[in-house]
């Protein structure tokens, strides 16, 4: 029998410290794997954030140049009648100048809030997209 080969007997003492190295690695693979997950879920929150950032952006711009447009329209309007009222002859004349003047501004208005509505809610779901569709893979993902 050779005495140099000795055996590698498991006992308490030598089997505690592998446990604990393995529980280690073990514990230190589960915390890289949710980091990464985490620094993954958190990088496509982002993007889904400047996405809709992004859009809501576009939106306020395009409500702004449609605004103007509507001021400007409204201002030239207003010119028009003051230069109307300036030749107006008699108090007849004006109110039936008035009167048309106020029922086409009316109408005017009218449409002018519509179509500024419209914008907005077009603007509010072209906004809400980038996280609607973010959440709806995210929840794909999960399950």
């Amino acid at each position: 029998m050779d005495m140099n080969k000795t055996k590698h007997v498991s006992s308490p003492q030598t089997d505690a410290p592998r446990a604990i190295r393995e529980m280690a690695e073990k514990g230190a693979a589960q915390t890289k794997e949710t980091y990464e997950k985490m620094s993954a879920a958190t990088s496509e929150a982002a993007d889904l954030m400047k996405a809709s950032c992004s859009t809501a952006l576009q939106g306020a711009q395009d409500y702004s140049n449609k605004f103007l447009e509507f001021a400007l329209a409204n201002t030239n309007a207003a010119f028009d009648f003051a230069q109307k009222v300036c030749r107006v002859k008699s108090p007849s004349e004006f109110m039936e100048l008035s009167t048309e003047h106020s029922q086409a501004q009316t109408q005017t208005l009218t449409e002018q809030s519509k179509a500024l509505a419209e914008l907005v809610q077009k603007i509010a779901l072209a906004g809400a997209r980038p996280l609607q569709e973010g959440v709806a893979k995210a929840f794909t993902r999960a399950a």
